[in-house]
């Protein structure tokens, strides 16, 4: 196996891309399990050069739009519980239907009663 070696005897210029250049590398680094940093190594410039050319090519990257799944179950026939544990160990306990307003109460009283401690 032939090792490739360049040798530099001045200082090189900028090297200029044609446009042609820049999609086929682009295309080469956006095909389905192409590694970015490795085809810009072979192509001989740096990642981020890479980056750019697809940003100017392609546009910004959109993320796609995506949906969580959800399931919507029937609440259980047997009572339900809300259960709070604060940092200094009290906890809160609620069950069957709450009103909010009466747990949002209950919660801030146990905290401040929790930082006299």
């Amino acid at each position: 196996m032939a090792n490739a070696v360049e040798v530099i005897t001045s200082v090189q210029r900028r090297r200029r891309w044609s446009a042609e250049e820049k999609r086929r590398i682009v295309a080469a680094a956006i095909e389905p399990g192409a590694v970015a940093s490795e085809v810009a190594r072979a192509a001989g410039i740096y990642p981020s050069q890479l980056f750019r050319w697809r940003q100017q090519l392609c546009g910004p990257a959109r993320e796609m739009p995506a949906f969580s799944p959800v399931a919507v179950v029937p609440e259980p026939a047997a009572s339900s519980m809300i259960e709070v544990e604060f940092a200094g160990g009290t906890r809160m306990r609620i069950t069957g239907r709450a009103d909010p307003a009466a747990v949002l109460a209950i919660i801030k009283a146990l905290a401040k009663g929790a930082g006299r401690r």
